[in-house]
């Protein structure tokens, strides 16, 4: 019954919230909020709650890319977080939100990975970023994203005594150079819709994710939904998202 009153609230050019088809919720963002982590944050996006952490380990770089350091991204779906998500493994949703949210900060070259090999093809500093779900309530990629990237913004590479690592002292910032923003925009009934709620996502046709960089460099796209997507409304929708992208990187600084 709720997503059939959401639907036909959309035909009629109205939200359930009484929302503009292109305003986001309320967005908050809170940086170290972890003590232990050597970055994190946590957003909301009206109820949508994630929480981003960071941790910075000593390893080895991978064999086709000798002279860099290491990125990694996982979700955790609480089971608290929505009654679907249960405990044990990461599921579907979980292993995509992470690839998104991994490709998004990998193609637009946002950390200097460079900058984080120590000894080329032996030893380079591992960036972590464990995502962690603990409300959802619709918009979970746009939200996992900002929490990610403002976790990466606030964390510091830990201290490097010879082979030890001393996380009580900081030698700099991790190399941070560009803020990827990412941006969902859901097609339904003919009409374009930016941060959909849970109810809302329920309903929507299909969707494109667009990862856009501080010079308005496109450097990610992810499709979703069973509808296909002409090329006009693809083009409209990534107008969209660089346009509303400088609304949400105007909320980091």
């Amino acid at each position: 019954m709720e997503e059939k009153y959401a639907l036909e609230l959309i035909e009629n050019g109205k939200r359930i919230d009484e929302r503009g088809f292109k305003d986001f919720r309320k967005i908050e963002i809170n940086r170290n909020v972890i003590p232990k982590a050597e970055g994190s944050a946590e957003v909301k996006f009206g109820d949508t709650h994630i929480i981003a952490g960071i941790k910075i380990e000593l390893g080895e770089p991978f064999d086709d890319t000798p002279n860099e350091g290491v990125l990694s991204v996982s979700t955790e779906f609480t089971p608290m977080a929505a009654p679907e998500f249960e405990s044990g493994p990461p599921g579907e949703d979980a292993i995509e939100l992470s690839r998104v949210v991994d490709r998004g900060i990998r193609e637009s070259k946002c950390i200097e990975l460079e900058k984080l090999c120590i000894t080329p093809g032996e030893k380079a500093w591992c960036v972590f970023i464990d995502i962690y779900v603990i409300s959802h309530q619709g918009n979970l990629l746009d939200c996992a994203a900002l929490a990610a990237l403002s976790a990466l913004l606030s964390a510091r590479i830990p201290k490097l005594d010879g082979e030890k690592v001393i996380r009580t002292e900081y030698q700099g910032k991790l190399p941070v150079v560009f803020k990827p923003i990412t941006i969902t925009i859901g097609k339904v009934a003919n009409r374009f819709i930016l941060d959909p709620t849970f109810v809302e996502g329920n309903v929507l046709e299909s969707k494109l994710t667009v990862c856009i960089r501080d010079d308005d460099n496109i450097c990610a796209l992810q499709k979703q939904g069973r509808m296909g997507l002409a090329i006009e409304e693809i083009e409209e929708m990534v107008d969209i998202a660089i346009e509303k992208s400088k609304e949400i990187r105007g909320l980091l600084k």
